[in-house]
């Protein structure tokens, strides 16, 4: 028997009364985010919004959200670019050092977490900015997102083997039948959307789709600005990252983290600049090998990360210059934040 026999589809999928309670209770601890405008500084990899939004933060007079899926990681600091200790003793960061890495982290936790962080500033009437550049994180604060279950690893990897034997769009076609809405928003390329989407359902009853929309209806207002660079200058900033986490001990800090009894979560495993360095502690590469391989996966992450951010609606893209300062870059940051985009 299959997994397109195992799940057994239902002719109507219907959301039970459960499901329309939480949603009234949503609707009080929401609102406080549809009576302000978030301001949400994003930019790919290496665009230096770190050092830009805490300039920026100090110009307001106030603290700064991360919206980076890697910062949450206790003891990740090298590989992950962290804002300095210097620069979270003088602006509070929220949202770095939440979990350990051995633990998993989902949008949907993030999204529960940023909002009751959000809606405690509002409270204290304190200023803030979100600064980061993990899309899903950006998406899930603007639009909302549902509770999503944890991720069942035996269903993804049944679903892997089954696209190997049969194809993506056989495994797209098990999707298309339980939830044709989401199915139809997927290329069948998309193989990891596809299988999330399956497993989400096997473990609820539920299509993703109608989780979404019972989750996501009311968009938050946000202004949006994101850092851009000329491609040739941001690879260059790539490079040097890279060599910069290779100098200040990357490779000691990865075999601290393979050593400890917990391990790291699969999570955490494939974070840029840790799975590399695993191969090359491993011994199925060399430590220059292991440095390319994560230049050339940055570059590939940072067209991923444009890719997202284009589709997003009302973003005022800020081209800076390579020898314009953070603090200069944060003064027009600002100005972008306080007119109409």
């Amino acid at each position: 028997m299959d997994l397109r026999e195992q799940l057994s589809i239902p002719a109507e999928i219907a959301l039970h009364p459960t499901d329309m309670e939480e949603v009234r209770d949503k609707k009080e601890s929401d609102s406080f985010t549809m009576l302000h405008t978030l301001w949400i500084l994003t930019g790919t990899t290496a665009s230096d919004k770190t050092d830009i939004g805490f300039h920026t933060a100090q110009a307001i007079q106030g603290e700064i959200i991360s919206a980076d899926s890697m910062l949450i990681y206790r003891g990740m600091d090298i590989g992950t670019a962290k804002p300095s200790q210097e620069m979270r003793k003088s602006i509070f960061h929220h949202l770095i050092d939440i979990v350990d890495p051995w633990e998993s982290y989902s949008v949907g936790k993030y999204v529960e977490d940023a909002e009751e962080v959000i809606c405690t500033l509002h409270k204290k009437k304190k200023h803030f900015i979100i600064v980061g550049g993990s899309p899903l994180y950006i998406k899930g604060i603007r639009e909302g997102i549902f509770r999503s279950p944890e991720a069942d690893w035996k269903v993804r990897e049944e679903l892997e083997a089954l696209a190997k034997e049969k194809g993506n769009l056989y495994v797209h076609g098990i999707l298309e039948k339980i939830d044709p809405v989401t199915a139809g928003k997927l290329h069948p390329n998309n193989l990891r959307r596809i299988i999330r989407a399956i497993e989400v359902y096997k473990k609820t009853g539920k299509q993703m789709s109608q989780l979404q929309e019972l989750y996501g209806k009311k968009k938050k207002n946000c202004k949006i600005v994101c850092i851009t660079r000329e491609r040739e200058e941001l690879y260059r900033r790539i490079n040097k990252r890279v060599e910069t986490m290779f100098e200040k001990g990357l490779v000691d800090e990865v075999q601290s983290l393979i050593d400890n009894p917990h391990g790291l979560s699969r999570q955490a495993e494939q974070a840029l600049g840790y799975k590399e360095v695993v191969r090359y502690l491993k011994g199925k590469c060399t430590v220059d090998e292991a440095k390319e391989m994560l230049k050339a996966n940055t570059r590939r992450f940072s067209k991923r990360q444009m890719t997202w951010f284009r589709s997003f609606s009302n973003i005022l893209w800020l081209e800076v210059k390579e020898d314009e300062r953070p603090e200069a870059v944060s003064e027009r940051v600002l100005l972008a934040f306080q007119r109409n985009i």
